[in-house]
């Protein structure tokens, strides 16, 4: 099998994580597996972990890495990354969020609004697929996956499209849904960009629970760094950027006390620092792989464990 994928901010991402030679990194999205090789290049004495949902990337990965004995390989979402390192701390941690170019090069996976395929999304390739909800949901849920997970304009109008279609069939494939978003639409709407991308990548979001997946993953990911350890991810679409911007935002953030207090009475101080604020691809990247135009890369250094109780680290308390 073939797992084709270019490596978004492939070399920003590695640098961002600092690798010491003998340390323990995990690949949270190792799909096939180029950032986790790049890792595996900088380590003498140290281990990777390279954790992926995709039954096909874990199949690419043990074959990529047969021949090292310092990687561990799991098929898992990166939301259990607490039980998978089981009490061990890493030096660094990478997520590359978002749709690999194998899925969505893979006509049955069903992901792109380009191919006709079954209507399927799964990451995991196990569960609700996209078919079963644009089949099944209310009018009013599928207004509110569109247009809170794509940001879509004609949310309601494609909504309701799409229940007044599966009275008469029911939506099979890929090309049946972009039909009826493309009948939902203004002409003046759908010149500017490809018509189904919003809701395609809304009902993605809902099928794979990835926003609800990364909010609970960054505390996770954070909390499993030792101290001077940093977390890098890579965003996509809006929606994921905001939330690690503000995830971020919150390790680095010292004092709460309002500001006319003349001391600091909260005893809080930051549990993090950002490695540089953001990172987008240079202009050599965007030429060789235009996909990765939305990308954005942010880094946070764990500068202590965090207290979510009362602001204190365990050496504070113990003072």
């Amino acid at each position: 099998m073939e797992f084709s994928h270019y490596s978004v901010l492939k070399n920003e991402s590695i640098d961002a994580l600092e690798i010491k030679k003998d340390g323990l990194y995990v690949d949270c999205t190792a799909g096939g597996g180029g950032h986790s090789l790049e890792i595996l290049k900088r380590l003498d004495g140290g281990r990777l972990i390279a954790i992926d949902r995709d039954p096909d990337a874990i199949e690419v990965l043990k074959e990529r890495f047969k021949g090292f004995d310092n990687v561990e390989i799991v098929n898992d979402t990166f939301d259990n990354i607490k039980s998978i390192l089981n009490g061990r701390k890493a030096d660094g941690i990478l997520a590359d969020l978002g749709v690999s170019s194998f899925q969505l090069d893979t006509a049955e996976r069903g992901f792109s609004f380009h191919k006709d395929a079954p209507l399927d999304m799964r990451m995991s390739k196990s569960g609700v697929t996209a078919a079963d909800l644009v089949n099944s949901l209310s009018a009013g849920e599928l207004t509110r996956i569109i247009r809170d997970y794509g940001e879509e304009k004609y949310a309601k109008s494609i909504a309701s499209n799409i229940v007044s279609s599966r009275k008469e069939k029911r939506i099979e494939t890929t090309f049946e849904l972009v039909e009826i978003i493309k009948n939902s639409m203004p002409m003046k709407a759908k010149r500017e960009a490809h018509p189904a991308r919003r809701t395609f990548q809304a009902l993605r979001i809902e099928v794979n629970g990835e926003l609800e997946k990364l909010s609970f993953a960054l505390d996770e990911m954070f909390d499993c760094l030792k101290e001077g350890g940093v977390l890098a991810v890579i965003t996509f679409h809006s929606l994921e950027d905001r939330m690690v911007k503000q995830r971020f935002a919150s390790f680095c953030q010292g004092c709460t006390c309002p500001r006319e207090f003349p001391v600091c009475v909260c005893g809080k101080t930051p549990s993090g620092e950002l490695v540089f604020k953001s990172k987008k691809p240079s202009e050599g990247e965007l030429e060789e792989n235009p996909r990765s135009r939305s990308a954005m890369l942010r880094a946070v250094r764990k500068l202590k464990e965090r207290d979510i109780n009362n602001g204190l680290s365990d050496t504070e308390k113990s003072i």
